[in-house]
C-alpha cells in the first residue's frame, strides 16, 4: 500500500468529479432563482433572462476551473519519468536489410 496517498483518496477525487455536475446545476438554479425574483420585485420580464444568463455563465466557468486543474494535474503526470515516452532505438529492428 502507498503510504504518501490518504486512506480514502480515491474517494476524495471521485466525490471532486461529481461535484462538479452538481456545481453546474446549482449555478443555473441560483441564476434562475434570482432573476425570478428581480422579475418578481421590478416586474420587468427580462430580468429572468438576465439571471439564467448568469446562471449558465456560472455554470460554464465552473466547467473551466475544472479543465484547467485537470490539465495542471496531467501535466505533472507529464514530467514524471515513469510516464514519458521512450522512442525504441535503431538497434531493435532486426528486419532491416
Amino acid at each position: 500500500m502507498d503510504k504518501s496517498k490518504p486512506k480514502y483518496h480515491d474517494i476524495i477525487v471521485g466525490f471532486s468529479d461529481l461535484t462538479l455536475g452538481i456545481s453546474m446545476v446549482v449555478a443555473v438554479l441560483i441564476g434562475v432563482g434570482l432573476g425570478y425574483g428581480l422579475r418578481w420585485l421590478f416586474g420587468v420580464s427580462w430580468l429572468l433572462w438576465v439571471g439564467v444568463f448568469f446562471g449558465v455563465a456560472a455554470a460554464i466557468l465552473n466547467v473551466y476551473k475544472a479543465y484547467k486543474h485537470q490539465q495542471k494535474e496531467l501535466g505533472e503526470l507529464a514530467n514524471d519519468p515513469k510516464y514519458r515516452y521512450q522512442k525504441p532505438s535503431d538497434d531493435d529492428d532486426e528486419d532491416e536489410d
